[in-house]
C-alpha cells in the first residue's frame, strides 16, 4: 500500500522548482527530507532515475543537506569484468549514509539494500547470453554481501558516533 505513494512524492521532489529548495524556504524544504530521501532510495527504476537525477544537480537539493559522498562499491571492484556497478553503488552509499544521519538505518537497510541489486539487475538486463549469466551472478553476490557485511559497516559507523 506504501509503494504507490513512491512515486508521485518522487515526481514531486523533481518538479521543484530550483529557487524553492534554495532560498526562501530553506527552513521549509528539510520538512520533508525523510520522504524525499524514501523517494530516492526505493528499489523501482523511476527512483534511480530521480536520485541520479538529483545527483548530477546536487546544488538544487543543498537545502537537505544530503550526503552525497561515495566510495562506490568499497573494497569490490567498482565495475567487475567491465559491468558498470559503480553508479549503482554510489546510490546504495547514498542510502546508507543519509539513513544512518537520520539515525533511522536499521529501518531501511533492507530496502536500501534491495535497491542495489534491483539497480544492478538492470546494468546486467543490457546484456544476454553468457555475458548476461555472468553479470547477473556477480549482481547476486554484491547483494549478499551487502545484507550480511553492510549490517557490520553499519555498527562500525555506530561506534564512530
Amino acid at each position: 500500500m506504501r509503494r504507490r505513494h513512491v512515486l508521485p512524492l518522487a515526481a514531486a521532489a523533481l518538479a521543484m522548482p530550483a529557487a524553492l529548495l534554495t532560498a526562501g524556504s530553506a527552513s521549509a524544504a528539510p520538512a520533508d527530507k525523510p520522504q524525499v530521501l524514501s523517494s530516492f532510495t526505493q528499489t523501482s527504476a523511476s527512483s534511480y532515475n530521480a536520485w541520479n537525477s538529483a545527483r548530477n544537480n546536487q546544488g538544487q537539493w543543498a537545502a537537505y543537506g544530503f550526503d552525497w559522498s561515495t566510495d562506490y562499491c568499497s573494497t569490490s571492484p567498482d565495475n567487475p569484468f567491465g559491468f558498470p556497478f559503480e553508479t549503482a553503488c554510489a546510490r546504495h552509499d547514498f542510502g546508507y549514509r543519509n539513513y544512518k544521519a537520520m539515525g533511522t538505518f536499521s529501518a531501511n537497510k533492507a530496502r536500501i539494500d534491495s535497491a542495489l541489486y534491483e539497480d544492478l539487475k538492470r546494468v546486467c538486463s543490457r546484456y544476454s547470453g553468457a555475458t548476461k549469466t555472468s553479470c547477473d551472478g556477480l549482481a547476486w553476490t554484491y547483494y549478499h554481501a551487502v545484507d550480511i557485511f553492510g549490517i557490520k559497516g553499519f555498527k562500525q559507523l555506530d561506534k564512530a558516533a
